[in-house]
């Protein structure tokens, strides 16, 4: 269990930092912080997905908690103001737990008072609940508690400002009230067991998010207050926020349910320390419905699903949690979306044709398949509804697709145009895009001939001898041309480009999946000079620098506007996800035995501490590149997650 006690969570800098996240399983999510105060535009009890898994729109900010004891009134909230802080209910707070939901315990005039927080799966729906911890036999005050709602009412990208277009109008049912400020978007419902609703009806204007400041953005908020709930805490105040009607009884079989389910994904999963239980739970919390299938989701709190993402993380995610069926769902549903050979590497937000900007995403397609036929032997399904369009795809690769990518006389497949990012390194601000890699990446090359080599195996299973020869050929040149050319004996280790008779000098984690994917083009003493180059240069608690230190474009911090921050993005930032090719890589190099594995274990402690820094129970997109390697970007990314986890269960 993740907790914190007193001394964490009545620091006001230390509790706003560390951020808690609900996920409904289509998209939809709640998140803030264990202080209350919203640090994020993305921070809210209520983001729908309207359209799942997008179409996100943050509809219930937050709540102003205030408790009354015996006529004494006391503020549980915290909020961010220019210059000050709130209230600061942040002061009654005895602890915070992951058990398994958020739940916060405010000690008040010795009386102890429980706060815990949910979404259903499946629904747009998130269930808060507010009750005494002690006996209540043994409590002679009258307490009760008023919650205030505070409404947004936009895409989760934006911020709400004071408008007159808001609707402040409500209707109130039997333990219902209906909202719906703009006609254009989802009403909510909320289901309440009050003793009263109470109209209030004015903005809480010039909220200031921290983080949005941080980051170089509008870091300013007005918020919506419709009315006010009054419950008597004889018994427990719930209230269940949602885009459809609930009943209120249903709130306790909704709990226990969801309880069971994440029970259950443990079980399945075959867990046995928490370390690895709770990666699981985080793993969790990616997976989406798209369509009839199912995708992966980035990271939160404002990434939608992306294909390179995607394939990268399913193994993780889905195998190595024994989810075999949630792989083959996501496998046949981005089968449906290939275009010229070519896999999407994002689906917007609003849902506008698929961008496929991509190089990697499809080459890690061939590999997200062949992880799963050696899981499940179901080889079936590949010839069924894969292996045909995984031909094609190489087909296209070829004779030449999109931006460029085609396999060149060589057998080695160039990619890239200018003004275009293509590759994972894909920062790009306005039309300078900082690491081009234009020309023969290295691990795309170790990734084409991967697939070269998964589409042999495969026609060999079904029996295309002719197809199998081809492939195999293709590989043998690809890996003959591969060793002439990418080995820089200066260094040790491999170019990051070749784009003619010029290379790329420059030292960056890429490298490492040539050792490390199931198919190399090294020899073994090649492949221990890399891993040590790597460790030597890029390796960190949490994962690999993306530029060596010893570079002249070598960026210590992530910080700072988005041209800072971008302009550094993979100039030397830690990327957490980077960790499990390396490991892969130091088992191929090193013996089978305790001591790799122990040596294993240390690489990975890093990020089982992390999981109480930032995104809590989660592992962050990136980290500075310097001590003491601070978290930033996204607080729970799902290749960082599902790289730890898979390499872990292997």
């Amino acid at each position: 269990m993740i907790k914190f006690d007193s001394v964490i969570c009545t620091n006001f800098e230390s509790a706003t930092s560390r951020e808690w996240l609900e996920t409904n399983g289509i998209g939809g999510f709640a998140n803030g912080t264990i202080s209350g105060a919203n640090s994020r535009r993305y921070h809210g009890l209520l983001t729908a997905a309207t359209k799942p898994p997008l179409g996100r729109i943050t509809m219930l900010s937050k709540f102003e908690e205030t408790l009354t004891i015996d006529g004494k009134l006391y503020e549980l909230s915290s909020n961010q103001y220019p210059n000050t802080i709130h209230p600061e209910g942040y002061k009654y707070l005895k602890s915070f737990a992951l058990a398994p939901f958020p739940t916060w315990i405010y000690e008040v005039e010795g009386i102890e008072i429980e706060k815990t927080l949910f979404m259903v799966h499946g629904s747009n729906t998130t269930i808060i609940e507010y009750k005494i911890k002690d006996q209540k036999s043994k409590i002679k005050d009258q307490i009760e508690i008023e919650l205030k709602p505070l409404l947004s009412f936009c895409d989760y990208h934006a911020l709400q400002h004071e408008t007159p277009n808001f609707n402040p109008n409500f209707e109130v049912f039997d333990n219902l009230v209906y909202l719906r400020p703009f006609a254009e978007m989802p009403a909510l419902y909320l289901t309440h067991n009050a003793q009263s609703v109470e109209n209030t009806g004015h903005w809480y204007r010039n909220f200031e998010y921290a983080i949005e400041k941080e980051r170089g953005f509008d870091f300013h908020e007005d918020l919506f207050q419709p009315f006010s709930l009054k419950f008597d805490l004889t018994e427990d105040a719930i209230v269940i926020a949602s885009t459809e009607p609930q009943q209120l009884s249903d709130a306790l079989s909704f709990r226990m349910t969801e309880i069971a389910r994440r029970d259950a994904l443990i079980m399945q999963a075959e867990a046995k320390d928490e370390f690895t239980k709770q990666l699981v739970l985080a793993a969790d919390q990616f997976i989406v419905k798209r369509g009839e299938g199912q995708t992966v989701i980035a990271g939160y709190p404002w990434f939608s699903d992306w294909g390179r993402d995607t394939m990268i993380a399913l193994n993780g995610l889905t195998l190595a949690t024994n989810r075999e069926e949630i792989a083959r769902s996501i496998l046949l549903e981005f089968s449906n979306h290939l275009s010229e050979g070519m896999l999407p590497n994002r689906f917007p937000d609003a849902g506008e044709i698929p961008e496929y900007n991509t190089v990697d995403a499809t080459l890690w397609y061939f590999e997200a398949i062949r992880a799963y036929a050696e899981k499940t032997k179901d080889y079936d399904f590949v010839r069924q509804f894969l292996y045909e369009k995984l031909a094609e795809t190489i087909a296209w690769h070829i004779k030449g697709t999109r931006y460029g990518i085609f396999m060149d006389e060589d057998g080695l497949l160039h990619a890239g145009v200018k003004g275009v990012q293509l590759t994972w390194m894909d920062a790009k601000i306005g039309d300078w895009v900082v690491t081009p890699r234009i020309g023969k990446p290295v691990e795309i090359q170790a990734l084409w001939y991967n697939a070269l080599c998964v589409m042999a195996d495969f026609a060999n299973h079904f029996g295309n001898k002719a197809e199998k020869e081809q492939y195999e050929a293709m590989a043998k040149r690809a890996k003959k041309s591969f060793g002439e050319k990418f080995w820089n004996e200066n260094e040790e280790c491999l170019f990051d480009v070749i784009e003619g008779d010029a290379e790329d000098f420059s030292v960056r984690p890429n490298q490492i999946f040539a050792v490390s994917l199931p198919n190399t083009m090294l020899s073994i003493g090649q492949a221990k000079k890399i891993v040590q180059k790597v460790a030597d240069e890029l390796l960190t608690p949490v994962g690999l620098r993306s530029l060596s230190p010893k570079s002249k474009d070598y960026c210590p911090i992530y910080i700072g506007s988005p041209l800072q921050r971008d302009g550094s993005y993979h100039q030397g930032t830690v990327w957490g996800w980077l960790i499990g090719g390396f490991i892969d890589a130091y088992r191929r190099v090193n013996p089978k035995n305790k001591k790799t594995e122990r040596q294993i274990w240390q690489f990975l402690h890093g990020f089982e501490t992390h999981l109480s820094e930032a995104g809590l129970g989660q592992i962050s997109e990136i980290f500075d590149a310097d001590a003491p390697h601070l978290p930033r970007g996204c607080f729970a990314q799902a290749w960082s997650v599902a790289e730890v986890l898979r390499v872990l269960k292997k």
